[in-house]
């Protein structure tokens, strides 16, 4: 009887080993994306305070190693992620530097763009090229569930921020869903806003695509024709029936496009 406590201690210790084990094994891989992480929020919080500015040439590889003491690859990371994050960009045996900011607009939901850019503390201004009724070619009428060549309202916008163009809108308008919009004042009120105060929707679809301008939107645009665009397509409906179809593009050197949302889907406030 006395020797069963004794048979368990010895069996005992080398179980509370195991944990001990994994709890250290755990560690370095969590050690090292700290490590990481460190060196982005090193850099991010020198360009938000303003330290480096766009254009700026960050410290080389070399020097960050020596700044925290920690392995190249694991600088490389952290410079690496930087940019995709579009923080900073590199170049190849140049060095990294602080990219131009980019104004971001949200994918989830219609934004009002120039509420945004006087939030930036920037002048907004909006050039309205046309206002039209029109024939729906047969995109546009496959995307208004219309007739080809059946009769469309189509205007033409350009959204400027500190006078710089920085989105091409080019939509077309159910006039079934939406008969006035044509005999709006758009200097006033820009076309999207108009049609979310005064029609109401119930579904958005958004498609985004990486495009090269045509000369005609290169020049309205005030860009080389031989630099990329991001093309949001977006398309409301009331009902099921279809209420707009626009396609908004934008230089990609002067904007991007993302969003931040939870898992349920919905975006995040503020």
């Amino acid at each position: 009887m006395s020797a069963r406590p004794s048979r368990r201690t010895t069996v005992a210790a080398p179980r509370s080993a195991t944990p001990a084990k994994a709890v250290a094994s755990a560690a370095a891989p969590a050690q090292a994306m700290a490590l990481y992480e460190q060196v982005k929020d090193h850099i991010s919080r020198k360009i938000q305070e303003g330290i480096w500015r766009a254009g700026d040439r960050l410290p080389s590889e070399n020097e960050l190693v020596t700044q925290f003491g920690i392995s190249r690859m694991t600088v490389n990371r952290a410079l690496r992620e930087l940019v995709e994050q579009g923080r900073i960009v590199r170049v190849a045996g140049v060095g990294s530097f602080v990219a131009e900011d980019k104004p971001q607009s949200t994918l989830l939901q219609i934004a009002n763009l120039a509420s945004e850019i006087r939030q930036r503390g920037h002048d907004y201004r909006c050039d309205v090229l046309t206002v039209e009724r029109t024939s729906a070619t047969l995109e546009v009428a496959a995307a208004l569930d219309l007739r080809t060549g059946e009769s469309v309202f189509h205007s033409l916008c350009i959204h400027r921020e500190d006078g710089l163009p920085v989105q091409l809108e080019d939509r077309h308008v159910n006039p079934r869903q939406v008969p006035q919009f044509a005999a709006q004042d758009f200097t006033q009120l820009q076309p999207s806003e108009y049609l979310v105060r005064n029609v109401p929707f119930d579904q958005i679809e958004h498609v985004v695509d990486a495009v090269m301008p045509t000369a005609e939107q290169a020049a309205l645009l005030e860009m080389s024709p031989q630099e990329p665009c991001l093309l949001l397509t977006r398309r409301t409906w009331s009902r099921g029936v279809p209420i707009t179809v626009v396609r908004c593009l934008h230089p990609a050197t002067r904007y991007r496009l993302g969003s931040r949302f939870r898992a349920d889907g919905n975006p995040v406030a503020g």
